[in-house]
């Protein structure tokens, strides 16, 4: 018998991801179990393969992994680059620094272009790197839209433009894994070579499905790439999936609940989920203020619309507040990564998410607040509210 506690009430679960999963997808992942060799398989793969698509707006193949966001990280490399290939990896948080870490073991040549974590990705510092490229050595551009660590979003667009004034011949990798479902992405219009996702965030799904949507250059480039690869094979899967198959056993029930997920986005629109996501972040960053605290992000223009991290003052761990909180609210908030650790709290404010979500959230962080002894100017919550009430 456990020795933990029942605790009433529904757990607040309030990361930047893993997102809550709303009761329809849940319901639609206890199908029973089919053979994924039939013809009902293939239909539904199909329609789950036709409609993310429309989510990474491209219309160009999107390949669907079992796997975890950085699974989808290797196949992007493996299937694109070979053995020494110099790669321009741009650092703006704790997950940019895991995909260098990653290039590097799979015996890449990465250059790690460092930045202010405060500030999010300055394309200007891009422009000059490559500027000093004059002969093209370097054959991949990686950076992360959406910094799940600080809470700073960077421009893609920006950095594709920069490419093509130069000339450079370089393929634009793009991670938006906690960015897809919440904040506008167009792989297409913004000239992205391979865009990674993953499951678990704005696409309201748990962790388990990764994504790779390839541009016809990307395809191109895989066809000679040397890195050795097999389970992450982008060719073994376009050409299964052009009948709605895979080469090997997919998550079944993950595609029954990705297609609920593409029909539940759909259903609200794109244009007003991301609406959505853009009210609840400056609320978020209001109560914040009110607090008295600062938001770590510190340039308006990369504010994320995902999540909020936020600093406690240097006398305080941020970790005994986020451990405060889960003990008397049931509500569990992100950590600080890396170099963040102790330092910052995350508040995740993406998917399933309503006022009522973001209301309770921020009392919980309020009262947290109170209990560590963390002094806060005036009410957060009621500024938020305020803020909400007006712009419905």
């Amino acid at each position: 018998m456990s020795d933990r506690k029942y605790k009433p009430g529904k757990h607040f679960l309030q990361l930047p991801g893993p997102s809550n999963v709303p009761d329809r997808i849940l319901n639609a992942m206890c199908y029973p179990t089919i053979d994924h060799r039939g013809p009902e398989f293939s239909e539904l793969a199909l329609k789950c393969l036709g409609g993310i698509k429309t989510i990474f707006k491209t219309e160009n193949p999107v390949i669907i992994f079992p796997a975890s966001g950085t699974g989808a990280w290797e196949a992007a490399l493996v299937n694109t680059l070979n053995d020494g290939d110099n790669v321009l990896m741009v650092e703006t948080g704790h997950f940019a620094s895991l995909w260098n870490n990653m290039a590097l073991k799979l015996g890449l040549q990465v250059e790690l272009l460092k930045t202010d974590w405060r500030q999010g990705l300055d394309p200007n510092e891009i422009e000059k790197r490559l500027r000093l490229d004059i002969d093209n050595k370097i054959k991949a551009v990686c950076i992360v839209h959406n910094e799940t660590s600080t809470g700073c979003i960077a421009n893609v667009k920006a950095v594709r433009d920069i490419l093509d004034d130069l000339n450079h011949d370089a393929l634009l990798m793009v991670d938006t894994i906690s960015g897809l479902g919440s904040i506008n992405y167009e792989h297409d219009e913004w000239g992205v070579d391979i865009t990674i996702s993953g499951s678990q965030k704005g696409l309201m799904l748990p962790p388990g499905l990764s994504f790779n949507a390839i541009s016809e250059k990307a395809i191109k480039v895989s066809n000679k790439s040397t890195l050795k690869k097999s389970y992450w094979d982008w060719n073994e899967h376009l050409e299964f999936n052009k009948t709605g198959f895979f080469p090997y056993t997919p998550a079944t029930n993950l595609l029954f609940g990705l297609k609920e997920a593409i029909d539940m986005l759909h259903e609200e629109g794109l244009n007003n989920v991301f609406k959505r996501h853009a009210r609840y972040s400056k609320a978020t960053r209001i109560a914040v203020e009110a607090w008295g605290l600062e938001v770590y992000c510190q340039n308006y223009k990369s504010f994320s619309d995902v999540l909020t991290a936020v600093l406690v003052p240097e006398n305080k761990d941020a970790d005994q507040l986020r451990k405060i909180i889960l003990e008397n609210f049931n509500m569990s908030l992100g950590n600080g990564l890396s170099k963040l650790k102790g330092k910052v709290f995350r508040i995740g404010h993406l998917g399933d998410f309503n006022d009522i979500s973001l209301l309770g959230t921020l009392s919980g962080v309020e009262m947290g607040l109170d209990l560590i002894q963390i002094p806060i100017r005036e009410a957060g919550v009621e500024k938020a509210r305020e803020y909400l009430k007006e712009n419905l």
